[in-house]
């Protein structure tokens, strides 16, 4: 065993057992390559990663590339979950020497960290001839190799600053729908060609901004594609072809999250059962299959099972008929498409319309997902990660009150006392979790800013202040540690660990980036507490959209769905009454099912004072009410649903 075996990264523990004598990342890696004047050989992938699979299998478990690697390196493997950092600052230094990126990431540093020589997968023959060249000009030209490590240090931080203009106003937001417009697929939906990743913060920035033929078009073409999982529920993580139609099977909770929430949003701008459906089973999918003992969510499923990619998820027409017998085999065939559109004669399944006969269709889906339940199933990160939790709980907890599901809101909730139990230490932000164990990571900037997200939206379903004030305490960290000085935000804090460049990063990427999610939190948290710290934070950190916008509108989608609110108000909604009485619960869920862009709900009681959006505003005589605001400018109070209804729509 070598020294990961004590490892909480699900993905380190399946190096443990390398030849390879790897070292996590830290001091020692970097002390014991200065003492043998060796180079460090970095290895950066993530558990559900399947060329990381095989590159581990081609090289790391070969017993003579593992002997050249201990023998000429110090060998250093990170899992880019927990150190989102280390792995940012490599793969700029990537990107900047191959014009790509991607994991395995394979990275040559000096004993100081210095990035000289970079590269991805590398398959085992080519690989064994890149440590032997590594080698040779380490030993015989070492004054070239610390020249080049210097030079890509010194570029790479002078390109570190972004432009950044005014807050997005209404015409920036325009440009940026037009900008969208020229790479829209009208035929499949989505941006671009392949491979087609699912683009959930442009969507809701098209939802808030009332776009529905974009956004109703890719919502609609991803649900009913193989990157849907029809059977299970869920998303996978991108379509390697331009129809949705073969994914990439790795299954991520924060893709899932995301998704979630945009097509519960999607429902709620007129989307309709398959917008509703859709949401409640990707819901169900997250519960079941990501869920973990203490209450939060896991990171991510693998796309392998039994060393193949996608045989949990694949069927041919044979396999159809012995579970279903031939006639309902026949139907499922043509309903789910199964023609051999991946490999080796099977299919992904995929649901191009709605069947003709609903419960046929619900017992031959049930018939299937009872037999895929008997196949040897991927592997699971169990590993609890703060910023995709976050992600989750705002998700599960609008999921929960809009659609009535009770067990999702309660779900949410779990997640968050885990969260604030486990991940919090002396009021700051711990990574990761395992479990029940919290890692040695700190949090970084996108942990702070979608965890106070999630637990906003949380307070808005709940009414529980304890979620707010947690939000509060996150969002004052991240004025007070990750702030740039100029209106944006470092990625991580200011009490870090130093790496050769301080990461900084605005554009989105899988996830919201970590300044566009603070904006959003603290465009929220200010609405409903009328602080103007808060929002005035947000508005400096929405500058870089505006530069964006017209050009690069697909890298600031969740940025942009936050100026939209922002432009709109956002709309407050100060809901006032007992939480027993029912026609508070009504009015309650008619403001959160208002189709406004970035609305903020505070429901609270009679004589509560915080957050502030709830204080000197009370009942009605005895009737619940409900206030309308924008900048803590209230209409007058209503007590119907019919009327807050009406006010919300006066209102937007």
């Amino acid at each position: 065993m070598n020294r990961l075996n004590d490892a909480t990264s699900p993905y380190l523990l399946q190096h443990a057992a390398n030849p390879v004598d790897w070292h996590p990342w830290g001091e020692e890696a970097f002390a014991e390559a200065r003492r043998r004047d060796v180079p460090l050989l970095i290895s950066v992938g993530y558990s559900a990663c399947h060329w990381c699979h095989v590159m581990a299998h081609e090289s790391f478990e070969d017993a003579e590339t593992a002997a050249v690697m201990n023998e000429h390196f110090v060998n250093v493997k990170v899992d880019r979950e927990e150190r989102p950092d280390v792995d940012a600052v490599y793969m700029t230094a990537t990107q900047a020497m191959t014009q790509q990126g991607g994991w395995p990431m394979t990275v040559f540093a000096t004993p100081e960290g210095h990035p000289f020589y970079c590269g991805t997968y590398f398959p085992r023959p080519h690989f064994r001839r890149l440590l032997a060249e590594i080698h040779r000009v380490w030993t015989g030209d070492r004054e070239s190799v610390l020249r080049q490590g210097a030079k890509v240090v010194e570029a790479l931080n002078q390109g570190t600053t972004f432009p950044r203009g005014a807050t997005p106003g209404a015409e920036t937001l325009e440009r940026a729908v037009a900008n969208l417009r020229e790479s829209f697929d009208d035929v499949a939906g989505g941006f671009g060609g392949a491979p087609k990743f699912p683009p959930s913060m442009v969507l809701e920035f098209l939802l808030r901004s009332g776009e529905r033929e974009m956004s109703g078009k890719t919502l609609e073409a991803m649900a009913r594609g193989g990157i849907y999982d029809q059977l299970g529920g869920g998303f996978a993580r991108y379509s390697v072809d331009s129809g949705w139609v073969v994914p990439h099977f790795e299954k991520m909770l924060y893709d899932n999250a995301l998704l979630l929430r945009v097509y519960t949003h999607w429902w709620k701008a007129g989307g309709g059962d398959l917008a509703r459906r859709v949401a409640l089973e990707t819901a169900g999918w997250m519960l079941r299959e990501l869920r973990t003992p203490e209450g939060g969510f896991a990171s991510a499923l693998d796309a392998d099972s039994e060393g193949v990619e996608g045989k949990f998820y694949v069927w041919t027409p044979e396999e159809l008929r012995e579970v279903l017998g031939d006639d309902d085999g026949r139907w499922a065939a043509g309903l789910f498409e199964v023609t051999g559109t991946f490999e080796h004669g099977t299919s992904v399944l995929q649901l191009p319309r709605d069947p003709e006969d609903p419960v046929r269709y619900a017992g031959v889906r049930g018939r299937l997902l009872a037999a895929r339940e008997l196949r040897v199933r991927p592997g699971r990160d169990d590993k609890v990660v703060a910023s995709w939790n976050g992600l989750a709980i705002a998700a599960l907890a609008e999921a929960g009150v809009l659609f009535e599901r009770p067990d999702l809101v309660e779900a949410a909730v779990g997640a968050a006392e885990l969260l604030a139990t486990t991940h919090m230490a002396d009021g700051w932000l711990l990574r990761t979790s395992r479990d029940g164990r919290a890692g040695a990571n700190a949090g970084v900037l996108d942990d702070y800013a979608n965890l106070a997200e999630g637990l906003i939206s949380l307070y808005g379903v709940t009414g529980t202040t304890k979620w707010l004030r947690l939000a509060g305490t996150l969002l004052d960290a991240v004025l007070d540690r990750f702030s740039d000085g100029s209106g944006g935000f470092y990625d991580t804090a200011d009490d870090a660990e130093r790496l050769f460049q301080r990461p900084q990063d605005p554009t989105d990427n899988a996830t919201p980036s970590g300044q566009y999610a603070a904006a959003g939190a603290l465009l929220s948290y200010g609405a409903l507490t009328g602080a103007a710290r808060y929002r005035e934070a947000a508005s400096a950190a929405l500058g870089t959209v505006s530069v964006l916008a017209e050009g690069h509108a697909r890298f600031a989608g969740w940025g942009l769905a936050v100026a939209r609110a922002a432009l709109d108000g956002p709309v407050e909604v100060a809901v006032v009454g007992s939480p027993a009485d029912p026609r508070t619960a009504a009015l309650h869920r008619e403001a959160l099912l208002a189709d406004v862009p970035g609305l903020v709900v505070a429901p609270g009681e009679a004589g509560q004072t915080f957050p502030a959006l709830l204080e000197g505003r009370g009942p009605i005589g005895d009737a619940p009410a409900a206030y309308v605001c924008r900048g803590f400018t209230c209409r007058l109070p209503v007590t119907t649903v019919d009327a807050l209804r009406a006010e919300l729509a006066a209102g937007a």
